[in-house]
């Protein structure tokens, strides 16, 4: 088939390269000419494992081009995915203007029958605006269907999930575009999903929330663990064992942060509330998660004597996972403002992330003369250096492992004062 990916972002650029993989034949458009310039050449704008590889192989195969000539691109096209940004708006909900004017966009270009996909992560309902507003720029009495098929990627992860999904969910109410989808993903070999659209948004941001209650949850968790000796990341691994349960996203730390989370459980909990019957547990759940890097300062201010003051405070990781640029909501950039609030002095390592004036380029520059590491993001870099070689280079030798990544005794046996998170 001949798709079109409306946005070039993170989730557009990945679901166009998969289908690329698949055999189809994919344009990318975007109204950003320094993203279409970057992409045309082969280089990602963004971080994510794997995904350039496949930008460059495709692009020589000509499977995929990239364009910001709308009306050519939505005319030349069968099924047009929507992967436009959805911030979160100042009511708490998802802000769909970006969806809006692409959907109205097609409806003043649209020329034959066509499949539109709402791939970006929209509210319940958001199918039929979609409808409204497609209708409401055509001139002609053109049919279409519109369909909802949201995404499910893991930021640092996003090829795996994409090659390897573990289901498909597939909302409409139209046979024709319902046969369409399926053909359009008959290689994928995973659940299929069908259902209506409603019920296909409200399992995006059900699932995003669910997955943030684990978090809030293990997190929550690690702090009764904390007041009772007892190590959480044993107890992660004994519940986790339970199959009702899983190991995922029983982890432990500063919180979860990114694109996604923060944004759909605010807009879960907002549709709730406008809807008269809200969601306590989630409100709990976005609470625990604001408190989680204040009371890790609060382990680091007992340590280090109750006063933070002209402490300089060594920082490792912007991004708030591993494996990805984003910083969106990243726990680290909370601490980092809590810790300036303290007057502590602060220097910044990230891999991948250069965002803080003055950043250290490397490990060793950023912990030379500092009283405390504080440990915010996983990256496997981190895990890897030679601590005991690094050491000598500190004021004072404190590790303050918000991922819980470090080895405690290990570290203690260098010489380190090591404290994680309930990690005993």
């Amino acid at each position: 088939m001949n798709i079109l990916i409306v946005g070039t972002g993170y989730v557009g650029t990945t679901t166009g390269l998969i289908f690329c993989e698949m055999g189809h034949k994919v344009t990318g458009l975007d109204l950003d000419e320094h993203k279409i310039r970057s992409l045309q050449e082969g280089n990602l704008y963004f971080y994510e494992p794997g995904l350039e590889e496949l930008l460059k192989k495709h692009i020589q195969a000509q499977n995929i081009a990239f364009t910001n000539q709308t009306e050519k691109a939505i005319k030349e096209n069968d099924v047009i995915f929507i992967c436009v940004g959805t911030p979160k708006g100042t009511d708490g909900n998802a802000d769909l203007t970006f969806v809006r004017k692409a959907a109205e966009s097609i409806g003043q270009n649209i020329n034959t029958y066509k499949v539109i996909v709402t791939k970006s992560t929209v509210p319940v309902g958001t199918v039929e605006l979609v409808t409204g507003w497609i209708q409401s720029k055509q001139t002609a009495q053109i049919p279409f269907d519109v369909v909802s098929n949201p995404e499910f990627l893991r930021e640092g992860s996003a090829l795996q999930d994409a090659l390897n999904p573990d289901r498909i969910v597939i909302g409409t109410e139209s046979e024709a575009a319902r046969t369409i989808m399926k053909e359009l993903y008959k290689n994928f070999h995973c659940p299929i999903v069908e259902t209506n659209p409603k019920a296909s948004e409200m399992i995006k941001y059900a699932s995003n929330s669910f997955l943030a209650l684990k978090i809030s949850y293990i997190n929550e968790l690690s702090r009764l663990c904390d007041e009772l000796g007892i190590n959480v990341n044993d107890v992660s691994q004994g519940i986790g064992l339970d199959p009702r349960i899983g190991p995922q996203f029983l982890r432990a730390g500063m919180g979860y942060g990114g694109s996604c989370f923060p944004k759909d459980v605010n807009a879960l909990i907002q549709i709730a509330n406008e809807k008269g019957r809200p969601m306590t547990i989630l409100e709990r759940v976005v609470k625990v998660n604001e408190e989680q890097p204040l009371y890790f300062i609060d382990k680091i201010k007992d340590a280090l004597g109750g006063e933070l003051k002209n402490k300089t405070i060594a920082v490792l990781g912007l991004a708030f996972k591993a494996n990805t640029d984003d910083t969106r909501e990243s726990p680290s950039i909370t601490l980092i403002d809590r810790l300036l609030e303290e007057q502590a002095n602060i220097k910044v390592h990230d891999p991948i992330v250069n965002l803080w004036p003055h950043q250290c380029r490397t490990v060793e520059n950023t912990i030379s003369g500092a009283d405390a590491i504080v440990i915010c993001t996983d990256w496997e870099e981190y895990k890897r250096i030679n601590w005991g070689n690094l050491k000598p280079l500190m004021k004072q030798p404190y590790i303050f492992d918000g991922r819980n990544m470090l080895e405690k005794v290990q570290m203690e046996n260098l010489g380190f004062y090591y404290i994680g998170i309930a990690n005993y």
